[in-house]
Formats: C-alpha cells, sequence, structure tokens
C-alpha cells in the first residue's frame, strides 16, 4: 500500500497527461488475482508476487481517485499565488496542505480493501488467510474457518488502530524483514521467455510456416478462442454483473435505513452497523467461495456474493449521509411513512451515484469469480494458467480489462446524465 500510494501520489498530479490516463484506466481494470497469476509465472508464491499485484492496479486507483480529489476540493489559497511559481511548488505548498485530509481519509480505506485482496491472494497459492481459509473449508474444519474469519474481521476493525504515521514505518520494516524475500529465486529467463515465446500467440510461435500460414493460423486460433471462451464468458460475466448490480441497488434501499438517526434509535443502529461492517468487511470472492459450498458452481452464489457486499457499502455510505439531512416541520411521525416519503426521495440520488460508482468493481470481481468455477471469463483465464497456455490466458485477461473500461466509461456518462456524483468525502 505504500507503495501503491507514493506511485499513485506522483502519478496523480500528471493526470492531466491523456497518456496517464489511458494507462491507469488499464492497470486498475486487471484484477488483483489476476496480476497475482501473472507475476507468479515469474516470482513464483512469493511476498514479491503479492506486493506487486496490490501495487500495480492500486497505484492506477490512488491516481485516479487522488485526481478526482484535487479537482472537487476547493483551494482559496491557491488564488492568490503569483502565475510565475511553477506548479511543483504551487502543488506542494498551496494545494497538498487543503488535500491531505482527503487523502488520508481515502488511503486508509484503500488499506482496508488492500487486507481484502491479500486475504483473497491466498486462493492462488500465496499463504495469507486465504490461503489457509480455503484448506480449512475443504478438510470440513469449519471451527478453524470460523476462527480465521473471526480474526480477520478483527483485524480490519482495529485497522484505525494499529495503521497510523508513527506505526506505518515500523510495519513496512518489519515487512521486509521478517517475509520471506529470498525463498524463491528469482530467474531472469522466467521473463524473458514469457514476453518471447509464452504470449506470443501459438499459431506464431513455428519458425517453420510462411507468412500467409501463420495469419492464416493465427485466424482460425482467434474464431476458436473467440466462439468456445471470450464470446460465452462475457456473455456470462455480463449478465452476473448486471443481475448483482440490480439486487445491490434493492438490498441498499433496505439496508440504509440500519443506521440511519432519522429511521431507528442508537441501539438499533449499533446493532445495523456491526451487520454491515461484517458484511462489507468480507470479500465478495471469500463470500462467494464460502456460498458455492452449499449451493455448487452457479452463478447464483456470485450475485448473492457480490449484492451483499456491495449492498453494504452502499447501504453504509447512504445511511450516514441521511444524517446530514435537516428534518422539515411536517415530516410524518410513522417511520414508515418517514422513509418513503421524506428519507428515500432525498436519499436516492446519492444512492443511485453509489450504485454506478461501483459498477466497474462489481465487474471486475465478477470476473475473478470464474476461478471458483462460474463460467465467467475468469473460468477460462484460470483453464488457460493451469494447462500453461499463458497466449490465450492474456487475451482473455485484456477481454476482460477491455469490458471493465467499457463500464467505467458507461458508468461516468450514466453520471452525468442523471447529474449524479460522488464527491471527495464520500469516495474516500
Amino acid at each position: 500500500m505504500v507503495v501503491a500510494g507514493c506511485i499513485g501520489f506522483v502519478l496523480s498530479a500528471a493526470f492531466f497527461a491523456r497518456s496517464i490516463r489511458v494507462i491507469c484506466a488499464v492497470l486498475r481494470s486487471v484484477h488483483e488475482l489476476f496480476w497475482a497469476l501473472i507475476f507468479l509465472q515469474f516470482f513464483g508464491p512469493s511476498p514479491l508476487t503479492g506486493l506487486l499485484a496490490i501495487a500495480v492496479p492500486y497505484a492506477a486507483i490512488f491516481a485516479k481517485l487522488f485526481a478526482e480529489i484535487a479537482e472537487e476540493t476547493a483551494s482559496p489559497s491557491a488564488q492568490v499565488i503569483p502565475r510565475s511559481v511553477d506548479w511543483v511548488s504551487r502543488y506542494l505548498y498551496v494545494r497538498l496542505p487543503d488535500l491531505w485530509p482527503h487523502f488520508k481519509i481515502y488511503a486508509l480505506y484503500r488499506l482496508e480493501c488492500g487486507l481484502r485482496s491479500s486475504a483473497i491472494l491466498g486462493f492462488v497459492g500465496l499463504p495469507t488467510l486465504g490461503y489457509h481459509l480455503e484448506s480449512a473449508f475443504l478438510e470440513g474444519s469449519y471451527p478453524e474457518v470460523s476462527g480465521l474469519l473471526i480474526l480477520f474481521y478483527l483485524l480490519i476493525a482495529s485497522v484505525h488502530h494499529w495503521a497510523r504515521p508513527a506505526t506505518i514505518p515500523l510495519l513496512c520494516l518489519a515487512g521486509l524483514f521478517l517475509l520471506p524475500w529470498n525463498a524463491y529465486p528469482f530467474d531472469m529467463g522466467n521473463v524473458l521467455r514469457f514476453f518471447a515465446e509464452d504470449i506470443v500467440p501459438s499459431p506464431l510461435r513455428d519458425s517453420g510456416l510462411s507468412l500467409s500460414a501463420a495469419l492464416l493460423g493465427l485466424w482460425e486460433w482467434l474464431g476458436d478462442l473467440w466462439s468456445l471462451q471470450i464470446l460465452p464468458g462475457a456473455v456470462s460475466t455480463i449478465q452476473v454483473t448486471m443481475l448483482a448490480l440490480a439486487l445491490t441497488g434493492i438490498l441498499s434501499l433496505v439496508l440504509f435505513p440500519a443506521i440511519s438517526p432519522l429511521l431507528i434509535n442508537r441501539s438499533g443502529r449499533f446493532l445495523g452497523n456491526a451487520g454491515l461492517i461484517i458484511l462489507r468487511s468480507t470479500p465478495e470472492y471469500l463470500l462467494a467461495f464460502m456460498l458455492l459450498q452449499f449451493w455448487g458452481p452457479s452463478m447464483l452464489p456470485a450475485v448473492v456474493a457480490l449484492a451483499l457486499h456491495n449492498g453494504a457499502i452502499i447501504g453504509h455510505l447512504v445511511g450516514r449521509h441521511t444524517g446530514q439531512f435537516a428534518m422539515r416541520p411536517d415530516t410524518p411521525r410513522r417511520r414508515l411513512d418517514r422513509y418513503f416519503y421524506e428519507v428515500l426521495p432525498r436519499a436516492y440520488p446519492q444512492l443511485l451515484a453509489y450504485l454506478f460508482y461501483r459498477w466497474e468493481v462489481i465487474m471486475r470481481e465478477t470476473a475473478v469469480f470464474g476461478m471458483l468455477g462460474v463460467a465467467t471469463l475468469g473460468f477460462y483465464i484460470d483453464n488457460a494458467f493451469s494447462e500453461l497456455r499463458l497466449d490465450r490466458a492474456m487475451l482473455l485477461i485484456a477481454v476482460t480489462a477491455a469490458l471493465n473500461i467499457g463500464i467505467d466509461y458507461l458508468s461516468r456518462r450514466v453520471r452525468a446524465y442523471a447529474r449524479v456524483g460522488v464527491t471527495a468525502d464520500t469516495a474516500a
């Protein structure tokens, strides 16, 4: 997270450049699990694989959000600075003091996301909590599963206490000295072979073929991949995404009253907040894995897991947002009437903004659910990696990235059309 935050901070200052925006869009559109599968080819199940798998997409996310926060945060002092002052000094000494509180809030939230990502990296072989959770589930050791989940919830709940400016350098030093960085030897030949041979489409590897024969083989290779994997995988990914998005919206409407001070008393809000914390702290991938044990490999566990996690996040944000409403003198006394005729109409635009804001996240998570057996694009990507057909895997990952970029663009257009947006504070 420190590496991602530093790189994202630097990139955010130059986010006005189209090339930087495009690079960041591509990097953040690939899920951490897919990055982990790629880096496993170079470094094996080492800490460096986990570090890069999280740092690469998160740096791009940091760059985008830091740049958006900078655009939305007013800085009155910037108006009185002479134009002769260079932009680096203007940014560091004038803009950054106003932006820093928002950056810290968002960085802490992103740290919680990083903890969830670190946990699920165990499902591809890294020895994090997810690795032990998967092993305990497969062995039927459910008391151990419960203990690991409680430990994970405590880790998330206590992040505000141990992730402080004074402790972060100590944690980084501990990671440098305690993690087994040298346990897995690095071979530069693996990197060269990956780029020069492994990801080259198989019809182009045979040097004995003529150019026309190689192009014909490439066309047939792409056609088979399109009809047998890309098209069905993309259709299933979009189906699960849209079903999860719709169910997320419905659950958000049901869940946000649980912590709204206008609808629930203090003791009720305490219980509601505890439930939402558990739901939003559980990674979608882990939640889907648990549901798959009961319902089998189908779209239903993926849809329900995505809806529960994202519905809890949006319900928490909207519930907090309703606490800022000033009640009118003629507000209905009955809670049900107050919900439908007073609170919901005023909270609905912000709920829509959050829902479309999470659309891209839902799509990214949907793709990786294929690694659990759901027939999304991740199912074919996982098979390609298992069969060491890395050329197919990279093309399928590129398709998922293109879908995520398309959803992100469509989401921004819908939010602009509906005139709803996410402010700097609510994004954090």
